[in-house]
């Protein structure tokens, strides 16, 4: 038994195994599954669309529109993902600063909260009003039990909106390009390099599946499973849209 402070940043990392992976897994997931579909969106619609003509687009405007869409979006998205930390952290500062300020200006009021918080999760009255007595020596500790249970809102304090922007801005081009891979390296009239993009783009949503499965640990096939559905019914409605609008240009 020791009384060494404990190194809360060591500890998340040995014994609960949470890292930069886990950290920032939405942003990776996020983006990456958003990258993935919106780039094969392109490959989908043209592969969709059977107006005349359309072959003779070829591979080069796929790439063209492709990798516009893919640099246009990433910034949106990473940008996007900035603002909506931001704003969520400041909502929550704000809140924070709110619930200070009540705690200093009502504490009979903030206490009768505490006690009731307290029983709901199985105190007994007198227990309750024990622990609020004691807990209430301490604000800022009542003002986090306040935030998470009264407002439900998750602790902001240590958000990175910028590390969550480019997160989401990476992944989002490093799974977005996968799909895109095969017209690079087939002529421009290669049917195959569409099939060969489709086989790519399955690729890349297994892939996002077995990181997504490496960080939480749930089951490898439902992580798979799930990611793979998501990025195929998207995939599926863009080449149903591509041929729909193609049959009416025809």
């Amino acid at each position: 038994m020791t009384n060494d402070p404990i190194d809360w940043q060591a500890h998340r990392a040995e014994t609960h195994h949470l890292g930069r992976l886990q950290e920032f897994l939405k942003q990776i997931v996020y983006g990456g599954n958003d990258g993935i579909v919106t780039t094969f969106a392109i490959v989908a619609g043209f592969a969709g669309a059977s107006a005349e003509g359309a072959e003779q687009v070829g591979a080069l405007a796929v790439l063209v529109f492709g990798l516009a869409n893919l640099f246009a979006d990433a910034t949106s998205m990473g940008l996007g993902e900035f603002l909506s930390t931001r704003s969520q952290r400041d909502l929550y500062l704000s809140q924070r600063a709110t619930e200070l300020r009540e705690l200093r200006e009502s504490p009979a009021q903030e206490r009768a909260e505490v006690v009731q918080m307290l029983t709901e999760r199985g105190l007994s009255g007198t227990d309750a009003a024990v622990a609020a007595d004691h807990l209430m020596k301490s604000p800022e500790l009542v003002v986090d039990m306040m935030m998470s249970y009264e407002l439900q809102m998750p602790d902001m304090r240590t958000a990175t909106p910028v590390a969550d922007g480019l997160f989401t801005f990476g992944a989002f081009i490093v799974f977005g390009g996968i799909p895109l891979v095969p017209f690079f390296l087939r002529p421009a009239a290669d049917p195959a390099a569409i099939w060969l993009s489709v086989a790519a783009t399955f690729t890349a949503l297994i892939a996002l599946g077995l990181l997504r499965w490496r960080a939480t640990e749930e089951r490898l096939a439902r992580c798979v499973a799930e990611t793979v559905a998501v990025g195929g019914t998207c995939a599926a409605v863009a080449f149903a849209v591509g041929a729909l609008v193609g049959g009416l240009g025809g």
